[in-house]
């Protein structure tokens, strides 16, 4: 009887194929603008952001992003309008304490990315695409985390959402526009 010899085994280096990366609250945020009587705009933002990107270093199209945003945390500069957007008016805060993102495709466009997932405002959900035109390379902070930024941008309409408030101005615009524009501003911590 003649044994046949196994081929020796070789140990073949692998490297995680996705990396996790934090959102830092931080040196994140999330701004709006909407016109305020069909003249210009008013502005706000939320500082309270936080969420993960899995992201696949092979092929980011393959990544997937989650986020959520404390409705709290809004900030237009007037206590009196943030108190009627934080209301049963528009953003229910009581409750509905969050705003959450979560991707479903991602797909590259020119030098950025089309972000496309689900959005969730005052309890309903609707796709949104996020325009993701700045991805910076990662770089290590003083304490020797790996941090990358991004800049997203997406245009709503706030009534999908059910944020139907509105008053109509004896000059026969209304107060608030429906168009909301969106721009996520997030800093993201690679975990260790």
């Amino acid at each position: 009887m003649t044994q046949t010899a196994t081929p020796p085994t070789t140990a073949v280096a692998t490297t995680s194929a996705t990396t996790t990366w934090k959102i830092d609250p931080a040196h994140s945020a999330a701004e709006f603008k909407v016109k305020h009587m069909m003249i210009s705009y008013v502005r706000g933002k939320f500082s309270g952001i936080s969420g993960v990107l899995h992201r696949y270093e092979a092929d980011h199209t393959r990544s997937t992003l989650e986020v959520s945003i404390d409705t709290s945390t809004l900030n237009t500069l007037d206590a009196q309008r943030d108190g009627h957007l934080k209301g049963a008016d528009f953003l229910h805060v009581e409750n509905f304490p969050a705003m959450t993102f979560k991707s479903t495709r991602i797909e590259r466009k020119g030098d950025g990315y089309a972000v496309t997932g689900d959005l969730t405002i005052r309890g309903v959900t609707r796709p949104v695409t996020l325009t993701v035109e700045e991805v910076s390379e990662p770089a290590k902070d003083p304490w020797g985390n790996t941090r990358i930024g991004l800049t997203a941008t997406a245009k709503i309409n706030r009534k999908d959402f059910g944020l139907t408030w509105n008053t109509t101005l004896e000059t026969g615009g209304v107060l608030v526009g429906e168009d909301v524009g969106i721009t996520l501003d997030v800093q993201l911590v690679k975990a260790a």
